[in-house]
């Protein structure tokens, strides 16, 4: 017997040889269970894809049902357009402006109409400067539309007019 063939090495080591065909069975089973686990992970992903689009369907419907009671509020007030009391169509309208925004903030959006606080370009959009003797320099003067959101996540920024030096 020759010395140097795998049979012969194998041999002088203690180990059996190991015959071509349980290579291939081991093989053959390695590839079965590499594709098992592919196919596992492929399912994996699939499932992930729809529980996250069942979680985003779900809060869509919870949002939106939010909405439903300033919606009916709007209604009633504009309900009362046809009655001829302009003074109960403004309430009916503030009280709905108001309940949106509380709506707003408790999803985690909160208004931001501040006045005489200094410009922050996270939280303002600076549209106009106006010359001011009241007001420092940088310092919001008007709020031309309000932003909504906090540091971390923001709807949209607070549109405003910033005092500059008077000169």
């Amino acid at each position: 017997m020759n010395e140097h063939t795998p049979q012969a090495q194998a041999g002088a080591r203690g180990e059996e040889a190991i015959s071509p065909s349980e290579t291939d069975a081991k093989l053959a089973e390695l590839e079965d269970r590499w594709l098992r686990a592919v196919a596992d992970l492929d399912n994996l992903r699939k499932r992930i894809s729809r529980d996250a689009e069942r979680i985003r369907t779900d809060e869509r419907a919870r949002v939106a049902a939010e909405w439903l009671p300033i919606l009916d509020n709007l209604e009633l007030a504009l309900s009362h357009a046809g009655d001829g009391g302009a003074d109960a169509v403004l309430d009916g309208i503030r009280a709905v402006r108001d309940q949106a925004v509380a709506l707003l903030a408790k999803l985690g959006y909160p208004r931001h109409d501040e006045v005489d606080v200094p410009f922050d370009p996270a939280r303002h959009e600076a549209v106009a400067t106006v010359e001011r003797a009241d007001a420092d320099p940088g310092t919001v003067v008007e709020v031309l539309r309000p932003g909504y959101g906090d540091a971390e996540r923001q709807l949209r920024p607070a549109i405003v007019a910033v005092a500059k030096k008077v000169e």
